[in-house]
């Protein structure tokens, strides 16, 4: 049983995955490179995790992607690479309305260090990369898993760079056993509503309480789906890849099996939040330019640039990911069936300022 390695830690994707690796038996011992400034919050992780799994360990090492060896000591990268077999790369700035010049540092350069990183590790069995369905940018149609075909515009510097980085690690297939893992947008479990952040669908119940607060709630979304996974179901399906030989070489697109269109999904958080009916029509257009406004902005925290996944013409296909997890039992993952708790848990914890960093 060998040790697993992640970027990303202490981020919500990375905690609730070293998580699930501990209580399925599939790791005793996991090494996470951390940034100073966020040493701290990662410890605080540590002992809570730690406290659940009796016999296992996560040993933090601090360092930053962004520089040759993560910034890891020697003596210390030694360790590392002789007892790591697994490496998930989670580590991403995820900020919508991010600068290029940040991103590319973070994603693009992160990438290629963790790439150089990976190819000194003797006894690697996967690594384990986490791209995102929104690469595909503003291609519309049936987006295939085994593509990785550049778009002629990107929404966003977040869209640009991840595929500039999956670019780079899909060179890698031939060479290191690879799986990339391209999840939508990814909310909280899909039982218990929990979540670490208050971004990616909590953005349109901030919007709904905005507009309840002020006694008329129009009319926001399109027919287009709401591209969506919860937390649970990433988690379950990245782990069961990672130990496939089959899903060696592959990419695959992990969603809700069933998509809700915006609107559909926007009435009902309405109706769940407020108990009222919507009036009139707010067109996304106006919504995103309002969002731009300083004023509305620093208000409601918004990026206007989360506007343009509530139509988003693109169709991602799972055939690849449903054939490798077929004979695997994984949770029930379906927004509308878990939006009572969703919503229950935004309801209660949005005055916390910790979701919002």
């Amino acid at each position: 049983m060998g040790s697993h390695f992640f970027t990303g830690f202490p981020g919500f994707v990375a905690t609730e995955m070293i998580q699930q690796l501990f209580k399925q038996g599939i790791t005793k011992e996991v090494y996470a490179v951390v940034l100073l400034e966020e040493l701290a919050g990662a410890k605080a992780a540590v002992q809570l995790i730690e406290r659940q799994f009796e016999g296992c360990q996560i040993v933090l090492f601090e360092g930053d992607i962004t520089l040759p060896n993560l910034d890891i000591a020697d003596r210390e990268l030694a360790i590392i690479q002789s007892n790591v077999e697994v490496v998930w790369h989670l580590a991403v700035l995820q900020d919508l309305s991010v600068k290029r010049e940040h991103a590319w540092r973070v994603n693009v350069h992160g990438t290629v260090n963790v790439n150089d990183f990976v190819c000194h590790l003797p006894n690697l069995r996967r690594y384990m990369y986490f791209s995102s369905t929104f690469i595909a940018g503003k291609r519309t149609g049936k987006v295939l898993e085994m593509e990785l075909i550049r778009p002629d515009e990107f929404h966003n510097y977040l869209e640009e760079t991840k595929f500039e980085s999956e670019l780079l690690v899909d060179d890698l297939k031939l060479d290191v056993p690879t799986t990339i893992i391209r999840p939508s947008m990814i909310y909280g479990h899909s039982v218990t509503g929990s979540t670490k952040r208050f971004d990616g669908i909590y953005y349109m119940l901030k919007g709904i309480s905005f507009f309840n607060s002020r006694r008329v709630i129009p009319k926001i979304g399109s027919k287009e789906p709401l591209h969506v996974v919860s937390i649970d179901y990433v988690v379950q399906a990245s782990i069961a890849l990672s130990e496939l030989s089959d899903a060696e070489g592959e990419t695959v697109h992990i969603m809700d099996r069933k998509q809700y269109d915006v609107l559909s999904i926007y009435l009902e958080m309405v109706k769940l939040m407020t108990g009222k009916s919507t009036f009139g029509r707010l067109p996304l257009g106006i919504a995103k330019a309002m969002l731009e406004q300083p004023t509305v902005h620093e208000r409601l925290r918004i990026p206007p640039q989360f506007i343009d996944y509530l139509d988003y013409a693109a169709e991602f296909d799972t055939k690849d990911c449903e054939a490798l997890l077929a004979s695997i039992e994984l949770p029930a993952s379906d927004l509308m069936h878990s939006l009572p708790e969703i919503i229950y848990f935004y309801e209660e914890n949005k005055h916390l300022q910790s979701f919002y960093r």
